[in-house]
């Protein structure tokens, strides 16, 4: 019997705070529901009696009917490792895992416990089948499951700062990599997936957030580490804003994929925000050097950010991947629209294969009708 192929369509951060947030989605709806499988990652529970637990800028509390507009929009997994998914204890992450599941949408990455935390999802398609995991490399580590725990799946990262020259105070030089024993198990979870479906896609929360262009080593040591142990397609989010496209031994690194439906009070600098909240606000900038564009008011993020995609992966009949992207923008009213290949649409991937460059990675790229082709 001919196999047919399969397409994948994966989007970044999603967070569902506002009112009418269906209509964020009504520009990408059709195209994100036409594909035979859709991933995006939630960033932050969403519970309205879940007490705060952790920590800068915790999430707010936000309507679990939200996650609705997801379900609207055709996704068929989410995942949920992240150094927010526990900003609201073990309530947050049930009521989360209740409003998605009750939708018939997969999770992976949070749960309540360790075990339940790194399950993976698992789906077929074309009679196909396609597993997805979740991990967070970013911390904190109250936000990790344990035996004991709800919380996320995760992968340890160690920062060693070295000052090789004589002036005390001045700033050092960053390096980062992955403790052992948490990669370790993140492998042996690839390999024991891999065992079960044709097609293995590994979610990273890591990066640095609000700095584009900009790729860690710890974040290539992990993202390598996974392909080795044997994912087909790897995607990155936390940082908010876009970050390169690799290509490892063949299969698609999406290093990071920035944001997509990303709304919440928690990030605007207005006399209505609570003290905590302004403060961090504040802060934040500061701390990232950066303001948002004029008129972003309900999108705050950092200018870049406004430059998006729904990355693509197309299995084809004999199990040959081709990945991709569409171009996005999005816009002050914080919605993403598709911009093909407009000038807007070539804007967005030229930005795309500069970031690519600058980090190291040089993929080619090439127009197929509105679609982006990375080889």
């Amino acid at each position: 019997m001919t196999r047919t192929s399969t397409d994948v369509m994966l989007v970044g951060d999603l967070v569902l705070d506002g009112p009418d947030i269906h209509r964020h989605f009504d520009d990408t709806r059709e195209t994100l529901s036409a594909a035979d499988v859709t991933v995006g990652h939630v960033e932050v529970p969403h519970t309205l009696t879940g007490a705060q637990a952790v920590f800068a800028s915790p999430a707010p509390l936000i309507d679990p009917a939200n996650l609705e507009a997801i379900g609207g929009a055709g996704f068929d997994i989410c995942t949920l490792a992240g150094n927010h998914i526990y900003d609201r204890g073990q309530t947050g992450i049930e009521d989360t895992l209740e409003a998605l599941e009750s939708q018939g949408i997969l999770t992976a990455g949070a749960g309540l416990n360790i075990n339940h935390a790194r399950r993976p999802a698992i789906i077929t398609r074309n009679g196909r089948k396609l597993g997805v995991l979740s991990y967070n490399c970013v911390g904190t580590r109250e936000t990790w499951a344990s035996a004991g725990k709800a919380g996320c799946a995760f992968v340890r990262i160690l920062s060693h700062y070295e000052l090789d020259y004589a002036s005390p105070g001045s700033p050092p030089e960053a390096f980062t990599f992955a403790e052992p024993a948490s990669l370790a198990a993140m492998e042996q979870d690839i390999r024991q997936l891999r065992d079960q479906v044709e097609i293995v896609i590994v979610a990273l929360h890591k990066g640095l957030v609000h700095t584009p262009a900009t790729i860690a080593d710890y974040e290539k040591q992990v993202a390598h580490a996974a392909v080795d142990a044997g994912a087909d397609i790897v995607i990155g989010h936390h940082a908010h804003v876009l970050q390169g496209i690799e290509l490892y031994k063949g299969k698609p690194i999406f290093h990071g994929l920035g944001n997509f439906v990303t709304t919440t009070k928690a990030l605007n600098v207005s006399p209505t925000n609570d003290p905590d909240a302004l403060a961090w606000a504040k802060r934040r900038r500061k701390l990232f050097n950066f303001e948002p564009s004029p008129g972003y008011e309900k999108y705050p993020f950092h200018p870049e950010a406004k430059h998006a995609f729904i990355a693509t992966v197309t299995i084809g009949s004999t199990g040959d991947i081709t990945p991709g992207f569409l171009p996005c923008v999005i816009g002050p009213d914080a919605i993403p629209r598709l911009v093909g290949s407009t000038p807007e649409g070539r804007e967005v991937a030229d930005y795309v294969k500069k970031i690519s460059n600058e980090s190291g990675f040089h993929p080619t790229f090439t127009w197929s009708g509105d679609r982006v082709l990375v080889a």
